[in-house]
């Protein structure tokens, strides 16, 4: 917080609002009540402020009366869609806060973010620090036989060579992938073989490439097929590998209508625009870490038993993170290497990965090959639904992209099963990926219902809402909340549906083949233990401290509004500490669980302030007031509602039929996240995650090269992420929902429903240009020029 003018107390940057203007919290034009509202300017609930179903609108009462809302309040466990259930009572009722929440303040961060002042990863200047750049193994499979470091070590500027041999060694891990330099064992190309260390980055690039390392080669499999021979049902992971409903196989058999399909999803990887790098250097037994990370607490945990050391001799820095999308959730070896070169030559060390190197250390989405079985009878209604996935992990480390589990949420059909097998093979370990699981499976699922649609000829925004369960399918949970039906219904509204002509290839122009496309989205409510401080200073402002991580995502802004609005105070009298791991200690910022989960700990902290405020007589003393709080056991307690977000997308797209290219016209996306808490960093990233879907729709996608064993992609040429040309007229919407089920605030986690089912929605958008059904993604030209020769 070197930069921040507040750090010891000072005036505040912007002030100038008296502490009793009510609009100083909200950072609104006083004249404008429907800004950030979410609602369009000529909606009757508009000027009121409030959501259109809160219980306080209309009653007459103000929005702080504390009558206001249990004299307007359903009973618990009303609210709810009929048909769900109905719980005598709701055995842990959330306190909610007041209706502050949801102006779209700007970026605290942002200035210093576009002029530089933002210090990231490998941009801290420590006196003496010199780079480190990683040897990748050039085999797909085998063993280390020699590292031959003379020609290295003879370069000027060049201090060292880490190899298998001479590394420090590290304690034990559950992550094997952060073993680095351990043993001489290999086993994907691109593992880290030896390290290069010297006073300059070019010197140490140039050392690596001078280091020649000998191998044994072994066998090697890299081609995942779903017959294959080693493929299991994994045991543990957050969702069971099977689950199996009623009798599936035969109400699918006995179904009047019956689909029976593939789809495939290739391998995907995260390209952040700052690319996984870490500083470190010890002070005696105490280690320093500057890394871009999307959580520092799990980093300290980490480092401390990698390197036997009490966790409070290690301090991690990750007060700038130039985005993540799951990459950066947990340690990625740059930071073990970086440590371990440290202590080895006893200066600070910045590793920062090449952007050539990410798609095999940082983890990506492994390819998954579903198949879909959808019964149902002749009027639409599903009686079977069988979802089952086939994905890969590698032999360092299982992971498994669980891409049935949306089949256990949507729909409603008395028979059901969701199952996924995976293949270890000799491949980089696959990660998290914005919203693993479900971006590839709600692109499988979502385009199965639309050719079931085509099937029953019926509507496919009315066969989806047709099939809305009573509960969640899965489970038998009632929903907390579920408003799937009216995003659809408001995006049909939006998007101008009921002009679409249902039949594919009805609407042309010159060359060009016009299509419209829906699909649905859905993404779990999750929520982790958390810990904040709230301080209340002398001179009037408010000092927020939890160890959150804004990836991006604007969680110093909308951290500082939770607590303001639970303080009863202005924003710009409260300013937020975050990304530091000697701040209180916190959950990493990964599946839409980090502002629900802080925001949570940060609302309770500041509730608790708020009460000793109100019981301090006379002037605070010198280093003011502190409350504390800590949500483990609540936030982390199970809850008898199946808890999810909801979306409907809607995609036009122009098919080139002389070139196969797929142009994008316009993209709108409607969203049930519980209660907004920020119009305009939530918008944002609900485009955001609606850009990412319509890269995994049209140009991201990743091949193995099985000879060689290895991702040919590795750039950004070759592997293209959707650039501003790529990018059409693109609208997100929401709907306000009051839940009390999930937090003191209301919210969902919107960082990844943006992103699940955008990739269904454009690929119904081309097979209703073409009348051509493609199963695998990305649908690149030439995919859709053979499928259109094929027709001829």
């Amino acid at each position: 917080m070197a930069n921040d003018p507040l750090a010891h107390g000072g005036p505040l940057p912007g002030a100038g609002l008296p502490h009793d203007d009510p609009m100083a919290a909200t950072g609104l034009p006083r004249d404008d009540p429907t800004t950030g509202t979410g609602l369009p300017h000529d909606d009757p609930m508009a000027a009121t402020g409030a959501p259109r179903d809160d219980p306080v609108a209309g009653t007459g009462l103000p929005h702080d009366d504390p009558l206001a809302r249990t004299a307007a309040a359903p009973e618990a466990g009303a609210g709810r869609r009929p048909g769900t259930g109905a719980l005598e009572q709701d055995p842990l009722p959330t306190p909610r806060t007041g209706t502050a929440l949801g102006a779209p303040a700007g970026r605290r961060e942002g200035r210093e973010k576009v002029t530089g002042k933002a210090r990231y990863a490998a941009e801290y200047p420590l006196p003496g620090r010199i780079h480190a750049w990683p040897v990748p193994a050039a085999v797909a499979r085998g063993r280390v036989t020699g590292v031959d470091t003379s020609a290295a070590l003879a370069l000027p500027g060049v201090l060292a060579v880490l190899t298998p041999g001479d590394a420090p060694r590290l304690g034990e891990t559950d992550d094997a992938t952060l073993a680095v330099l351990q043993n001489r064992h290999v086993p994907h190309r691109g593992w880290c073989v030896a390290l290069a260390v010297a006073e300059t980055l070019e010197a140490a690039r140039a050392a690596a490439r001078a280091v020649r390392v000998g191998y044994a080669t072994e066998h090697h499999d890299v081609v995942l097929r779903p017959d294959h021979p080693d493929a299991y049902e994994p045991e543990g992971g957050a969702q069971p590998s099977r689950l199996e409903h009623g009798d599936p196989y035969g109400a699918f058999a006995a179904a009047d209508v019956r689909l029976d399909t593939e789809y495939r999803v290739p391998p995907l990887h995260n390209h952040p625009m700052e690319p996984h790098a870490s500083t470190a250097h010890w002070d005696g037994d105490r280690l320093i870490v500057y890394t871009s990370s999307q959580g520092s607490t799990t980093v300290r945990s980490v480092l401390a038993g990698l390197f036997d050391l009490p966790e409070e001799h290690v301090t991690v820095v990750a007060e700038h993170v130039g985005g993540g999308f799951g990459s950066k959730g947990t340690p990625r070896p740059d930071v073990v290497l970086a440590a371990m070169a440290a202590r080895h030559t006893g200066r600070p060390v910045t590793v920062a990965y090449p952007r050539r190197y990410m798609p095999t250390v940082v983890g990506h989405r492994a390819p998954t090959l579903h198949r879909l079985r959808l019964g149902a009878t002749a009027d639409g209604h599903l009686t079977a639904v069988l979802h089952e996935v086939t994905t890969h992990t590698s032999h360092v480390r299982e992971f498994v992209e669980q891409a049935a589990v949306p089949s256990r949420v949507m729909y409603g059909a008395p028979h059901l099963l969701s199952t996924h097998r995976v293949v270890p093979l000799d491949v980089p370990s696959p990660s998290w990926m914005r919203a693993p699981g479900e971006a590839p499976g709600m692109y499988a699922l979502e385009s199965a219902v639309d050719e079931l649609a085509d099937a029953l000829r019926l509507d496919p925004v009315e066969l989806r809402i047709r099939n809305e369960p009573d509960a969640e399918p899965g489970s038998g949970k009632p929903f907390s909340s579920r408003h799937l039906a009216e995003c659809l219904r408001e995006g049909a509204r939006r998007f101008g549906w009921d002009r679409r002509e249902p039949r594919p290839r009805s609407r042309t122009e010159g060359p060009l083949l016009i299509g419209t496309g829906v699909a649905a989205a859905t993404y779990p409510v999750l929520i982790r233990p958390s810990t904040a401080t709230a301080q209340a200073l002398p001179d009037g402002t408010f000092l927020i401290r939890v160890n959150a991580a804004d990836i991006g995502t604007g969680a110093r802004t909308v951290l500082a509004q939770v607590a303001a609005d639970a303080l009863g105070a202005p924003l710009d009298r409260v300013r937020t500490e975050v990304g530091r791991s000697d701040l209180p200690p916190a959950s990493l910022a990964g599946d839409s669980s980090g502002t629900a989960s802080w925001g949570w700990a940060v609302h309770e902290a500041c509730a608790a302030l708020a009460a000793r405020l109100a019981e301090h007589p006379g002037p605070l003393p010198a280093d003011g007031l502190v409350a504390r709080s800590d949500t483990a056991g609540r936030a982390d307690a199970d809850s008898p509602y199946a808890r999810h977000a909801f979306g409907a997308h809607f995609a036009e797209v122009a098919v080139d039929i002389v070139t196969g290219e797929v142009r994008v016209r316009r993209m709108l996306g409607v969203f049930a996240a519980g209660r907004i808490l920020n119009a305009r960093t939530a918008r944002s990233q609900f485009v955001g995650g609606m850009i990412m879907g319509l890269g995994m729709a049209l140009t991201e996608g990743s091949t193995m090269d099985a000879p060689f064993g290895d991702f040919p992609e590795a750039d950004l040429a070759s592997y293209h992420v959707p650039a501003h040309a790529d990018v059409p007229d693109l609208e997100a919407h929401w709907i306000e929902e009051d839940d009390p089920h999930l937090n003191p605030m209301g919210s969902k986690g919107i960082g990844e429903i943006g992103i699940v089912g955008t990739a269904a929605a454009l690929g119904n958008a081309v097979h209703h240009a073409t009348g051509i059904r493609f199963r695998e993604l990305p649908l690149t030209p030439d995919r859709i020029l053979s499928g259109l020769l094929s027709e001829r």
